[in-house]
């Protein structure tokens, strides 16, 4: 599947602190149930909304809230996705959120598990939990998700992402009139979207981007374009959209 919408629990996420010793490690519980995989480690988080971002608010501790993103995306490449995953194995760089958990020099990752994961029978993915968290259900700039096995390696184009230590990369996408598109109306508090934003073991990178994943429909998405849209039939009063995005490495033993 590239998304999945889970039952959860609602907490409050506007302290940097708490949200990162308290929720995510119950992101990691909540998708090693869902996955089984053998380890799940949450590395990084965004809070977005439009009046919190008109407003510049800053979470408790933390960085500035975001505004919804409004382009269609991927959060990772076959080349931003094993290269995040190697410097999760590396001490956390000046905007990485967890920075503050750790003790100087430490790493979430080991080498050795980041070693296997890249190998040719390994396998990693960075799924993002997703959920609103205001009290009142999703009326504005929802999230849509395109299904994996409608987009072509045609479809997408590379940008670039420059950072004071690294430089990252995000797949935009073409517009294409084959893409399928989905989206889960009026999400609640007690509710979690699992986002695929990349799986080694999908098509599309187990051929280097020269094969979609529509060319093996048993075999897991690679990962699933995503955007914030306008709904028509949203009222002109309805309430902004408040969300908080946890993104996590999944590895597969």
């Amino acid at each position: 599947l590239c998304f999945r919408l889970l039952a959860h629990p609602n907490l409050d996420f506007l302290d940097h602190q708490d949200g990162i010793q308290n929720y995510y490690t119950e992101c990691e519980q909540l998708l090693q149930e869902d996955t089984g995989a053998a380890r799940v480690v949450a590395f990084d988080h965004n809070v977005r909304s439009t009046d919190g971002k008109r407003r510049q608010q800053r979470i408790r501790g933390g960085q500035e809230v975001q505004g919804p993103a409004r382009i269609t995306h991927g959060d990772y490449t076959l080349t931003s996705a094993p290269e995040r995953l190697q410097r999760l194995a590396q001490e956390p760089c000046e905007n990485d959120t967890l920075r503050s958990a750790l003790t100087p020099g430490a790493s979430l990752l080991n080498p050795a598990e980041v070693e296997q994961a890249m190998r040719k029978n390994g396998r990693f993915a960075i799924i993002n939990v997703w959920r609103n968290i205001a009290a009142e259900p999703v009326a504005t700039h929802a999230l849509a998700l395109c299904d994996a096995q409608t987009v072509s390696p045609a479809d997408l184009s590379v940008f670039e992402l420059h950072y004071a230590d690294r430089v990252g990369e995000n797949y935009f996408s073409k517009p294409a009139p084959g893409h399928t598109w989905y989206y889960y109306p009026a999400m609640t508090r007690d509710e979690a979207l699992l986002i695929k934003q990349w799986d080694s073991a999908g098509p599309l990178a187990q051929s280097k981007g020269q094969r979609p994943d529509s060319a093996d429909p048993q075999a897991p998405c690679t990962f699933s374009f995503h955007s914030s849209f306008d709904d028509a039939a949203t009222p002109p009063n309805a309430p902004a959209r408040w969300s908080i995005e946890v993104r996590c490495v999944v590895l597969y033993h």
